[in-house]
Order: structure tokens, then sequence, then C-alpha cells
């Protein structure tokens, strides 16, 4: 017998509305979903290194985030 019916995916189970499927309790069942989201296209990698200017500060950041940081509390 082959009997279809409508349902909603919550997690991991399968929740049907206006139907009484208990009858067919521990039945081999094949789940068929009928509108699936669409595979996401790969974005392309930002080079973000092209967005700034090299600087001695930036090549020296660590340092510089310490001198700032220095004595800076009360």
């Amino acid at each position: 017998m082959l009997a279809a019916v409508k349902g909603i995916i919550q997690g991991n189970t399968v929740i049907i509305k206006d139907d009484d499927i208990r009858e067919y309790d521990g039945a081999e069942v094949v789940v068929t979903i009928l509108n699936y989201p669409q595979k996401k296209a790969e974005k392309s990698s930002v080079d973000w290194d092209s967005f700034a200017i090299p600087s001695e500060r930036g090549r020296n950041v660590d340092e510089y985030m310490k001198e700032m940081r220095e004595n800076d509390r009360l």
C-alpha cells in the first residue's frame, strides 16, 4: 500500500496535520521532501589586504597596542 500525507519537518520529526496515521504505527515509510532549500553558492574570498595601506604601525600592531594601553588605568 502507498499513502501520501502532507507534513512539516521540525527538527528530526515530521509533523502531520489533518490525517490520522496511527493505524500505520510501526510501518516502514518513505519521506519525500517537496520543497527543499537551494544549495548556496560559495562566495569568493575577499582580499582584505587590498583595502589597507601598509604602514610601520600595522606591521608592529602588537607592540603598538601594548604601548597605547600601558598606564591607561588609574
